[in-house]
């Protein structure tokens, strides 16, 4: 390697380097408008928050789990919305991602219309959904399972779409070439490349349903969420801690048992 050579590559560097910093000083700034805009850096009032939120804490002690028997049904019935919505989301998605990705479309058009409805499910956010859905077939568990399923189903689809576009197309070429018709080819060329990667976002999806079926419980959806608000609008603040502990307990085992179906998939 000749001086200019290595001139060449030094300038290089630092140009990446300048790129870098610039792109972090971007951020830097971004997020320190962002802090500055929502009152964080605010200290003055974050410490006179102090004392009150030290009076809550010690209002919430000791847990009050004396109703804890009728907790029980309740959060199973959390633990059914989120596997419910979770099934839901993967059927239809299984569908709607090969509409949604480049190389199983079967046209533009298709393609685009589908992408923009995955975008539309995925931008209304869970709990909006369960206000929607809660005015139109009532209270209970119904309305959290469809609001968790259709904005999964813009999750989910998503990142399936995104995985087969990444699929290796030599095997599938192999199995064109056989004469294998179009739903052939989708089953035994792409389908077997990106299960592994769909069964890893089948059960990070699931996880994160699991904790947002909670939420939904402050718009009448039901489930151990719903005993949760009950709990505070009456400020039983012993027992909204029992709650939360219980919800905290549950969501460790959620994780874990997700945790371990991974790596059966691996």
């Amino acid at each position: 390697m000749d001086h200019s050579q290595g001139e060449e590559i030094l300038q290089r560097q630092n140009r990446g380097w300048r790129l870098s910093g610039l792109q972090c000083a971007v951020v830097g700034i971004g997020g320190i408008w962002g802090c500055w805009k929502t009152g964080l850096l605010d200290f003055q009032r974050i410490a006179r928050g102090v004392p009150d939120f030290v009076d809550l804490m010690g209002e919430m002690m000791p847990p009050d789990f004396s109703d804890l028997g009728t907790w029980i049904v309740p959060l199973f019935d959390t633990l059914a919305m989120s596997i419910a919505g979770t099934a839901i989301a993967v059927i239809f998605s299984l569908f709607v991602a090969f509409l949604a990705s480049r190389n199983t479309t079967p046209h533009l058009v298709v393609f685009q219309a589908t992408r923009l409805v995955l975008n539309l499910l995925r931008s209304i956010p869970e709990l909006i959904m369960g206000i929607i859905f809660v005015a139109a077939v009532g209270f209970g568990a119904l309305p959290g399972v469809l609001a968790l399923g259709f904005h999964s189903i813009g999750m989910i689809g998503k990142f399936f779409a995104e995985a087969i576009e990444h699929v290796d197309e030599k095997p599938v070429e192999a199995i064109r070439s056989t004469g294998a018709s179009p739903m052939q080819i989708l089953w035994h060329g792409y389908l077997p490349q990106v299960l592994p990667q769909m069964a890893d976002v089948i059960i990070y999806r699931w996880e994160y349903n699991f904790r947002a079926s909670t939420v939904l419980g402050a718009v009448g959806a039901g489930g151990i969420g719903f005993q949760l608000i009950a709990s505070l609008r009456i400020l039983q603040y012993r027992e909204v801690l029992a709650i939360i502990i219980l919800i905290l307990v549950m969501v460790t085992i959620v994780d874990n048992l997700g945790s371990l179906l991974r790596k059966q998939f691996k």
